[in-house]
Formats: C-alpha cells, sequence, structure tokens
C-alpha cells in the first residue's frame, strides 16, 4: 500500500503513556469491536480509606525530611524533549512514529472515501476520532483494555485502538501487511458511518428487547455490513492507485482469519454458531469484497434475506 507521503488525518488522539487515561470500572457498553479472541476486561476498585490514610502520612513524613514527593511526580512528568508524548511510566513514544503515520494516513483515506459518498447523498460526513492507547483507556462506552481488540464506541464517535494490536494481528492472527491493518481502521470507521446512518441506534435500542442468540445473529449482519462499507472503502483506495500486488489478498486473509468459526476453532477446537456475533470466515470475505467490487452502498445491505 502506497501511504507514506500522502496526507495525514489530524483527527488521531494518542494516549499512549498517559497515566490518567485509567479504567473504568463497566465493561464496554454498545460497542463494536474488531474481534481478538479475548473477553472485556474490568477495572478493579479504588483506593481504601485506610490506604489512602497511610498514604498521607508517607507525604507528611517525606516533607518533614525535606522532599516533597508533588514535586518529585511533577518533575517525572516532564518531556524528555520535543516530538515526544509525555508520559510518566514506561519508555515515552514518539509523536511522529512510523505507524502513527501510518494509522493517521489511513483515516485520512476514509474521511476523503466518505466525505465524497455523503456529498453524492446530499449529506455532511462528521468526521470521527480515533484514539491510541497502550495498554488500557476510557470511554464514552466504558473501560477498554488490550484484550477488547479495536472497537468503535457511538457514544463519543470515536475508534479506540491499542497499538499492540497490529503485531498480535500478524503474530497472532497470520494476518500480516499494511493494508490488513488498513481493513482493521475502515472496518471500525464503518461502524461509525452506520452510526451517522441511524443503524447503530437502531441496533442498540432494539437488542435490549431481544435474546442473546437474537442479539448476536443481528450482530453478525451489523458487523459484515462494517466489512462491506470497508471494502468500499478499500475500492476508492483502489481507485486512486494507492493499492499495491498482494494488497487485497491481505485484506481477504485478515477477513478471513478473524472470523467467528476460525477463531472458535483455533480457542477452543470447535465451534458454537449461536454464539457467533461476527461472521464466520467466508462471510466476512464475501461482504468485503462485495462492497470492493462494487464500491456502493446499496450493495451492502446485509439486513435482507440471508448473510
Amino acid at each position: 500500500m502506497e501511504w507514506k507521503g500522502r496526507r495525514q488525518s489530524d483527527n488521531v488522539e494518542d494516549r499512549r503513556g498517559d497515566p490518567t487515561s485509567g479504567g473504568s470500572p463497566f465493561g464496554r457498553g454498545g460497542g463494536f469491536n474488531f474481534p481478538s479472541g479475548g473477553g472485556v476486561r474490568r477495572a478493579g476498585g479504588g483506593l481504601s480509606i485506610g490506604t489512602i490514610i497511610f498514604l498521607v502520612v508517607i507525604y507528611f513524613i517525606f516533607k518533614a525530611m525535606g522532599i516533597d514527593l508533588m514535586q518529585v511526580l511533577d518533575t517525572g512528568s516532564m518531556s524528555s524533549g520535543p516530538g515526544y508524548e509525555q508520559s510518566q511510566s514506561g519508555p515515552r513514544t514518539p509523536a511522529n512514529d512510523e505507524m502513527t503515520a501510518f494509522v493517521r494516513t489511513v483515516l485520512a483515506e476514509t474521511e476523503d472515501t466518505w466525505h465524497g459518498i455523503f456529498q453524492a447523498q446530499g449529506r455532511e460526513y462528521e468526521e470521527p476520532r480515533l484514539v491510541l492507547f497502550s495498554g488500557q483507556t476510557e470511554s464514552a462506552c466504558g473501560f477498554a483494555s488490550a484484550a477488547t481488540g479495536p472497537f468503535y464506541c457511538p457514544g463519543d464517535h470515536k475508534v479506540y485502538l491499542d497499538t499492540a494490536f497490529f503485531q498480535e494481528l500478524s503474530d497472532r492472527f497470520g494476518a500480516s501487511g499494511d493494508f490488513a491493518e488498513a481493513y482493521v481502521v475502515s472496518h471500525e470507521v464503518g461502524h461509525h458511518v452506520q452510526n451517522l446512518l441511524g443503524i447503530l441506534p437502531k441496533f442498540n435500542q432494539a437488542r435490549q428487547r431481544m435474546s442473546e442468540e437474537e442479539a448476536n445473529k443481528m450482530s453478525v449482519r451489523v458487523e459484515l455490513q462494517a466489512d462491506c462499507f470497508a471494502g468500499i472503502w478499500g475500492k476508492y483506495t483502489q481507485q486512486k492507485g494507492i493499492l499495491e500486488a498482494g494488497d487485497l489478498e491481505e485484506a481477504l486473509n485478515a477477513a478471513q482469519q478473524i472470523g467467528d468459526d476460525t477463531l472458535q476453532k483455533r480457542s477452543q477446537g470447535y465451534v458454537v454458531p449461536e454464539s457467533f456475533n461476527h461472521g464466520t470466515s467466508a462471510q466476512r470475505v464475501k461482504w468485503f469484497k462485495r462492497g470492493f467490487d462494487s464500491g456502493q452502498l446499496t450493495a451492502c445491505d446485509t439486513f435482507s434475506g440471508p448473510v
């Protein structure tokens, strides 16, 4: 994928190394994630009163010794130089590293694509923000950790992406390549498009009255449509001449590797179809390819007929 030297989006929020990103005691509510085989992690509870009293006592002991802990902590949060994200723990992350540049470029390409499609329909496209984080962070849909995989939160119109996921995509799922990574971003942006079109609000409202099995079946249709929307974006990048030989195969392989049936076979040795909520490998490949081949929203109706 020839992405270098192209426009980069300003809608990326880099929280890597941010000690204030923390966690919420609630799981994700209403978020739509790219499957990674893990569940939602819940953050632990707050500090007890005894612990707080102990910390206060320690603070004043150090104060009496002439050591101001607050000043030490404040000094520790200083940047190590221009171009770096501030962090109080762990190595600082260059704000202009190659992965960030890649994500910004892919996001910019999705912006161009969906602005054009919405404009052709007499609508205005609202650009989402993409949050890069490492380990854990908070969203309007609740706590996000590396175990959740990349996901879109309709509550704040943001895509959340742990920076380690692309490596996991290659090492754990056997889906390497920059266009496989771009597929992940464009799939989550596809959920944002669904949100703007009113599809996600209707689904979130309807699933409150559904059984778990019914909600899973509807979730599959939602996810496959996001795959189809990602395929539409792929079509537009092809028309720009950005794609290289083998790029389409990288995306199709990624879709194949993260199908519900493939993930379940890999993790437990058997499949439970009634628990599928993203679609089988064959379905994910089919719908991404349908969006890619047509480049049309009308080709992405996953809610009518079999999927």
